[in-house]
């Protein structure tokens, strides 16, 4: 593992948009952040209204201004695509195909994606189920020639839950290569209470190998930075600051220090308990990328 070099990490927060998705872009600045993420709409609800074309404008204007990227998307926690009952994939198709068509019309770059739960199904079935979802859901819309990923994000390793093994990950990437333009976002707390050691140093190291070895660091785009509340392998996703939860500051210095992916924007997803939150946990991660 070698230091990633002089270039500014790309490093940000999971934002608000009270006001309108454009106004996410000054939060950011606020927060100290120079990339972010956000919902283009309710993460609880299935209808969402069309992205407006003038805070589309607005968004592409101030974030050239102020050069803030890239931006990443989270798609609604009520998205299954690889659900056993009918109505609800066919719910999550409609609704993830809009997610795609507003994350298109913002000029986002990521769409994160956790791919559902395939209970009462084989994992075989879910995975084919998921990837079919996919391509059936972004059929037709242009996403040919954008600067557009949508991103795997790798679970808690919940029982039924896709993702919860970077296999998992690897091979939903796999099937949906040909189809769609496809990279991967890894969260710390997920990765962490899935069982994946990447506190200790030698842990660490043997991680990312099996990153490498099977997703590809250079498929990973996006790093969800979140501390966790729960413990190694315990499967509860529980999210805490940066350094005051179970996988400690070190970990994340030494990710960000890591050659490997030194293309990828580092975003916290962490809790925010008091006015400043957001703030404070960049404030945290630049200085962990500064050491």
């Amino acid at each position: 593992m070698a230091a990633a070099g002089m270039k500014r990490k790309h490093i940000g927060v999971h934002l608000g948009t009270a006001g309108g998705c454009w106004t996410a872009v000054n939060r950011a600045v606020e927060a100290g952040a120079n990339t972010f993420q956000i919902f283009s709409s309710s993460p609880r609800q299935w209808r969402a209204a069309d992205v407006k074309p003038e805070d589309a404008k607005k968004m592409h204007d101030l974030r050239k201004e102020l050069a803030i990227g890239p931006v990443s998307i989270h798609a609604s926690y009520l998205i299954n695509l690889c659900s056993q009952t009918g109505s609800v994939r066919e719910n999550s198709i409609s609704a993830f195909r809009c997610e795609v068509e507003r994350a298109l019309a913002l000029g986002a770059e990521y769409l994160v994606l956790h791919p559902g739960s395939w209970k009462g199904l084989t994992r075989e079935e879910g995975l084919r189920l998921a990837a079919q979802s996919i391509e059936k859901a972004i059929d037709g819309l242009p996403w040919q020639g954008r600067d557009f990923k949508i991103l795997i994000e790798n679970t808690a390793g919940a029982e039924f839950s896709l993702g919860g093994s970077l296999e998992q990950v690897a091979e939903l990437v796999e099937r949906l290569q040909m189809c769609a333009p496809v990279g991967v976002c890894l969260d710390t707390c997920h990765m962490h209470v899935a069982g994946y050691d990447i506190v200790t140093s030698t842990g660490y190291e043997e991680t990312m190998s099996l990153v490498g070895a099977s997703i590809g660091t250079e498929t990973v785009r996006l790093w969800h930075c979140n501390d966790a509340k729960a413990s190694q392998g315990s499967k509860l996703d529980r999210h805490e600051h940066i350094g005051e939860g179970t996988i400690g500051a070190e970990a994340f210095r030494r990710l960000l220090h890591d050659s490997r992916f030194a293309h990828c924007a580092f975003i916290a997803e962490t809790p925010v308990d008091a006015p400043g939150d957001e703030a404070r946990n960049v404030t945290v991660l630049r200085t962990l990328a500064a050491r």
